[in-house]
């Protein structure tokens, strides 16, 4: 192969690469401002929250409800602190290295970043405890139904992998962000097309909230609850 055959070859590469990375931030941006509107006519019963840390996005939830009682399986003696008088948890899904093995993006290695954003890694659902919850530019409070609250524990169950008992399963780690946090294994593939924040935003199109038509990124579900 010749020089000039081998440079060329090498240009419309990375002309290939840097047209999809366009590509890709032009969708986010346009299809993350198609909103789809929150369902009509129904009650406000329950009380949630989405909150973010400026990569991803959580939902937060109630630890008990006549619904839910979510301790039972994401439990306190999993954290740290093994207190049982919180009130909220928040659960968010994601690449399991990242979770497990990026505290800071400084720790972030290659073959983390290759197998997220290319799907071939594994995934968690990293559940946060916390005493209260208040709202500001992070964290926004949303009013749904008992109705809209059940198809949100069943998409957030459907996220979780279970054991042979139908018990989640809880991830033996020391990489906790806090006393109050805990990971459990989780059902699905992380990618640049399925990321934290899709499936958040997922899961307030299952309980027929306010989001956006699709995102990579925690910015297109805030921009629709300012």
């Amino acid at each position: 192969m010749t020089l000039k055959r081998l440079l060329k070859i090498l240009s419309f590469t990375v002309l290939g690469f840097v047209g999809f990375i366009l590509l890709y931030f032009i969708s986010a941006y346009c299809l993350s401002r198609i909103t789809i509107d929150k369902e009509k006519n129904a009650k406000d019963e329950v009380i949630i929250f989405i909150k973010t840390n400026g990569v991803h996005t959580d939902i937060v939830v109630p630890v008990r409800t006549d619904q839910k009682d979510w301790s039972k399986e994401v439990k306190f003696e999993h954290t740290a602190s093994k207190d049982t008088t919180y009130q909220y948890l928040g659960m968010g899904w994601g690449d399991k290295g990242f979770y497990l093995e990026t505290p800071t993006w400084a720790d972030l290695k290659v073959s983390v970043a290759f197998k997220a954003t290319t799907g071939l890694g594994t995934t968690a659902i990293h559940a946060t405890y916390f005493k209260s919850i208040s709202e500001d530019s992070t964290c926004k409070k949303i009013l749904i139904s008992k109705q809209q609250y059940q198809r949100l524990i069943t998409f957030i169950d459907n996220s979780f992998q279970t054991d042979t008992n139908g018990h989640c399963i809880n991830i033996k780690t020391n990489a906790h962000y806090g006393k109050d946090d805990t990971f459990y294994e989780a059902k699905g593939s992380y990618s640049l097309f399925y990321t934290c924040n899709t499936w958040a935003n997922n899961a307030l199109k299952t309980c027929g909230q306010k989001c956006c038509f699709w995102t990579p990124f925690y910015t297109g579900i805030f921009l629709h609850y300012k």
